[in-house]
């Protein structure tokens, strides 16, 4: 099976209603957003999008609404890992109904996943669920717990999986990320998904990025590739560099709340997080913004 994503991917956030109830009418609002920011694709439901926080009833809800947005003006991914196999399958059906592009799914992260071979069958089970459908494993230790050697896995994946095309790849192993992307000819896409390592990821060959930060400043990335692709490296690592400084002011407040606030600014309502995430008090969300104006935020994310 044939498949890619390439360009820009946001992670997207999921809005939601003070009471921290899923806001499916603004979806298509941050839909416009993104494709007006220059993004290529909308992950869904991911770690940004809160979905290990959502019941299956709501992430086939949120899947619908971002799917009937999106189609025909970017590819849609929807991510399905559940700690439950047969929920994630289910899930994966799901968005196959809807017309989605592709799935994803991470390891279940209770019980952790303590070998390749293990998590071959994990995500076997799951991309039954939409055989039809390219499938990517999304690879995110730090949250999962599943510090597989992915240079074992997807070669053994692939012999199980017919739908696998390859992986979401979100930690900051550049050495094993440019083995897989070179495994077998180059047979396996493998999107990075470190927003602040970019450049890094495009150095050793990443010809797609799947990231949370895109959602507010989608053409500052855009400018990282575009100055790689042209040569100019000393102007990719400036535009890097100011990625790498507003990821680190985001991550002194509650992230996804920052990232929900900032949408905010511009126009876009997103509204709360749902526990255990925190919201942003008024205190920080004024001392958020003081932050970003100190720093030009405003003026070279990009967005207006």
């Amino acid at each position: 099976m044939k498949f890619e994503l390439t360009g820009i991917i946001a992670a997207a956030l999921t809005p939601m209603r003070p009471g921290g109830g899923v806001d499916l009418e603004a979806v298509p609002k941050l839909v416009d957003h993104l494709e007006r920011s220059g993004v290529d694709g909308v992950y869904i439901c991911g770690s940004t999008g809160e979905g290990m926080s959502l019941s299956s009833r709501e992430r086939r809800d949120v899947a619908e609404a971002f799917v009937k947005a999106a189609k025909g003006r970017m590819k849609t991914v929807v991510q399905v890992g559940h700690n439950a196999l047969c929920e994630a399958r289910d899930l994966a059906a799901h968005a196959a109904e809807i017309g989605a592009d592709a799935v994803s799914a991470t390891a279940p992260s209770y019980f952790k996943v303590g070998s390749a071979d293990i998590l071959v069958e994990c995500m076997a089970e799951i991309a039954a669920g939409a055989p039809n459908l390219p499938f990517y494993y999304y690879h995110i230790p730090t949250l999962t717990g599943a510090a597989i050697d992915m240079v074992e896995f997807l070669p053994a994946a692939a012999a199980r999986i017919e739908n696998l095309v390859g992986m979401k790849y979100t930690t900051h192993q550049v050495f094993e990320y440019q083995e897989c992307l070179n495994l077998d000819g180059g047979r396996f896409d493998v999107p990075w998904g470190s927003d602040e390592m970019l450049l890094s990821a495009l150095v050793v060959g990443a010809r797609g990025a799947i990231g949370s930060t895109y959602n507010v400043a989608a053409p500052l990335y855009r400018g990282i590739i575009e100055a790689f692709d042209s040569g100019d490296i000393k102007e990719a690592r400036r535009r890097q560099l100011l990625s790498v400084r507003m990821i680190r002011t985001f991550f002194r407040y509650p992230f996804l709340a920052a990232l929900k606030y900032i949408l905010e600014v511009f126009g876009v309502e997103c509204g709360v997080c749902r526990m255990p995430q925190k919201s942003l008090s008024p205190g920080q969300a004024a001392a958020l913004r003081r932050d970003l104006e100190e720093m030009g935020f405003f003026e070279w994310c990009g967005i207006t």
